[in-house]
Order: C-alpha cells, then structure tokens, then sequence
C-alpha cells in the first residue's frame, strides 16, 4: 500500500488525488486529503462569487472524488502553522506528502496611506462574503458611496459586481446573512474598476467582462478617450503576445460601452465605470479613514508598457478594494522561494539546495504561482503525480504509519472526517430553510465545529 496526503482539498489537491486514484502503474494506494478547514472544496467554496453558480457546480466533480473509497478527507487539520502539524512530523505519517496549499496573500500596493481603515484587499471582501471562518464580521460597505476597486482582473470584476449588484439577486445564493444585510444597507452607487495599463492588457476574461453589463440597475461606463491611448485599439489583431480574439472580444465589449450615453448625474440606480491608463500613488485620508485615491496619469511606452505622463488625478471613494494578485506563503519546514512566492522543485518534486527532498512535492499556485485558471491545476497536478509515480519503489521504503488519523488524535489533533462535512451540509441546508432561502453558508468556527460535531455523535 502506497499511502499518500494530499495537504489542500482545493482543485490542485482534489485532482492530485484523481491522479493517483487514475493511474495503473501502483493501484494499490491510499489518499488522505488534508485541509485546515473543516470543509473542502477550497477557492472553490471560499472564492467563486455567489452568483456564479455554473463555476461553484465544480464541486459536484471535486465531491466525486472525495468520496471514493480510497480517499479520506481529513478536515480541521493545519499543517506548517502554530496549532497544526509540521511538515517533519506529516512525513512521518505518509510515503509521500503532495502540498496544494495555494497563494493566500494577497499583493499588496505599497503606496501611503494602503492601511487606512476603508482600504482592503479583495480577497478579504471575497472571504467576508462567501463566509470563509477566518473573515470575521468587516461592514465593508455600509457607509461608502464611491469604491474604487484596484486591479483589472477577474477578481476585480467579481467583487465590483457584487457592490453593483442588489442584495434581492443575492438572497437565493450561499451568501451569509450577516454579509447579505449589509449589502443590503448599501449606499455604493459608484463603483470604479482602475487599471495602470490599457484594456488589451488587462486580465478579465469577455465572459466576466459581459456580466458586468447583465446587472439590473446599474450601467457601466467607459471613457473612449482611454481606450483610444491603446495601441490594440484600432488594430487589435496586430498586438504581440496576448490571443487576439480575446483582445478583440474585450474591446468590442468596451467600446460598445464607451458609446453609451453617459447617465444623468444623481440618476437612479448604480454605475460602474471602467478607468485605463492610472496608476495608484497614494490613499487620500480624511477624518482618519480612506477618502480616496491618487493617481499618475500613465500612457503606453514603446516597450509595451506604460510611462507616467507627469498628469495625476484623484477619485473619491471611502471604500478601496486592492485587486492586483496573489502570493504564496512559506510552509514553516518547506524549502521556499520569496522572490516568486513558491516552493522549489523540479517537476513537482520540492528541492532543498537543488536536491529533491524525499517524499515531498507541489502542485498548484504554490508550485507554479497564482497563474492559469481552475482547469489548469489538472495537469499541473498530473505531472506532479507522474513524478511521485516513478519514485514509487524508493517511497514504499520510507516509513508511514498503518492508521495515520489515530495518530493525528494522539498528537492532540481533531480531525472532521466526510461525515462531518455531511452534517456541515446538512446544517447549512436547514439554516437557509430558516430563513426561507437555499443552503446559506455558516461564517464561524464555532458554528462549522459545532455542525460537523453534531455529526459525528
């Protein structure tokens, strides 16, 4: 028996798992799936917005796996941190150990004034509304009439969306009560989507980018003087190194935008305005809280980039969203790059000093970096498996232990097994009938212990 953990029940970790479960070359094999939450599913229940339900249906797939005889999935486990288990003591359980732990900091703008309160990142607003235990009860939103969302990505998409998006479309999703009321409350009307470079260059995909479009009550503004500084505007087939007809797709979408009338100052409903070409400088302060954002003005240069142009301008806002990237944090015991924010390795095999560390590897964001999309971590993941597959003689020789859960529990360790994530479940469906709505998420460790506990009994 070839036993295997698998640290991260997120995509990377799941599809590690189906990898090995998959393969023909050791069938005989035993996969525990490590999570420090007591839930799985990972960026997939914690990071998908709450109205993309067609994304967050993937774990109808991920679930598949997780319930195959020949996986475990071993909740409420940490691992690296100060109340969970080290990697040294984790190898002493397992033939080999696959890390999947992702990129959870966010990056940061470096500029004064990032630290006023009203200044955030969008993965700690993500978090708050789709429930993740760790975010805790921020009013994001309860006071603020202009946001700015910095970054133009995906992310920044989803979370302007859900400031632009009334709280009655969010009421039949997953979204927490405490979250949902103060959406409620809302008095967002503006929302800005800010970019340093141009539309060609930025990271949303059209689909995300047409959403934005579908919302009821809100409009969406572009300003075709920006666009137009874009080289790719005119010419978007010409553009070195981005796909074409992703480029085309984006500025046909914006430049229908950018033809739009511009609403009426103080007209009903919201808008949501999508700025190019600036780049954050400093957060405004008044009354000791973010009042706004500073930027230089930018123009492309002849490398493809962009230069400040010496020009700056100012938005008002008293709500800041940092969209601009994630980084992966060092695993206490893990070799750890802090340059790239991954793990070392070759081919999924974790490097100490350019030697392979024995029983160890990566997949994932903290393998790779926060690149790709979801379906990207299947391959990483099969190439890392590929490599523990062919080291297999050598890990059978390692030592692992015959029943590692009991040890976890000697160590002082609580872990939630699947039947507990059931009753998790089953708790969050009966919470939302309360309520008269579907399943709505439990936002506390209390809360999620307690559900999972009332399952094991």
């Amino acid at each position: 028996m070839l036993s295997v953990a698998v640290v991260g029940s997120g995509p990377s970790g799941v599809y590690a798992a189906q990898a090995l479960l998959r393969q023909s070359l050791v069938p005989d094999v035993r996969v525990h799936v490590l999570d420090r939450l007591p839930t799985p599913y990972g960026l997939v229940r914690y990071g998908v917005a709450p109205d993309h339900e067609k994304i967050k249906s993937l774990q109808n797939g991920l679930r598949a796996v997780l319930e195959d005889d020949r996986v475990t999935f071993v909740g409420n486990v940490g691992v690296g941190g100060p109340d969970g288990v080290s990697p040294a003591r984790l190898a002493e359980l397992y033939h080999a150990v696959v890390y999947c732990v992702g990129a959870s900091a966010d990056r940061r703008l470096a500029v004064p004034g990032e630290g006023l309160p009203g200044s955030y990142s969008a993965t700690r607003f993500v978090s708050w509304y789709s429930a993740h235990p760790d975010a805790g009860a921020d009013p994001f939103v309860l006071d603020a009439r202009s946001a700015v969302v910095i970054g133009v990505g995906n992310v920044a998409v989803d979370v302007a969306r859900i400031l632009a998006r009334g709280a009655d479309e969010l009421r039949a999703t997953d979204v927490p009560s405490a979250a949902l009321g103060a959406l409620e409350e809302s008095r967002v009307r503006d929302v800005h989507i800010v970019g340093r470079r141009g539309p060609s260059q930025a990271r949303f995909t059209t689909k995300e980018l047409r959403e934005l479009r579908a919302l009821p009550g809100a409009r969406v503004v572009v300003d075709p003087a920006e666009l137009a500084l874009d080289p790719a505007y005119a010419a978007p087939e010409g553009l070195p190194g981005v796909p074409p007809a992703v480029v085309r797709r984006n500025l046909e979408v914006l430049r229908g935008w950018s033809a739009a009338r511009e609403p009426a100052a103080g007209g009903a409903g919201r808008r949501i305005r999508l700025r190019f070409f600036l780049r954050p400088v400093e957060l405004l302060e008044r009354d000791g809280r973010v009042a706004g954002v500073r930027f230089a003005r930018t123009a492309p240069d002849a490398g493809g980039g962009v230069r400040d142009t010496g020009a700056y301008e100012d938005i008002a806002a008293r709500l800041v969203l940092r969209a601009v990237g994630y980084r992966g944090v060092e695993l206490p015991g893990l070799p750890f790059d802090a340059v790239r924010g991954t793990v070392p390795h070759a081919a999924g095999r974790v490097l100490r000093d350019g030697v392979p560390v024995p029983g160890a590897y990566v997949a994932g964001w903290i393998k790779r970096g926060p690149t790709g999309v979801i379906g990207s971590n299947r391959s990483c993941a099969k190439e890392t498996v590929a490599s523990l597959l062919a080291d297999a003689a050598e890990l059978r020789g390692r030592a692992a232990a015959d029943d590692p859960l009991a040890v976890l529990r000697e160590w002082g360790l609580r872990p939630v097994e699947w039947s507990g994530w059931l009753s998790i479940e089953r708790a969050e469906a009966e919470l939302g009938r309360s309520l008269g709505r579907g399943p709505v998420k439990i936002p506390d460790w209390p809360g999620l212990l307690g559900a999972a506990r009332d399952g094991e009994r």
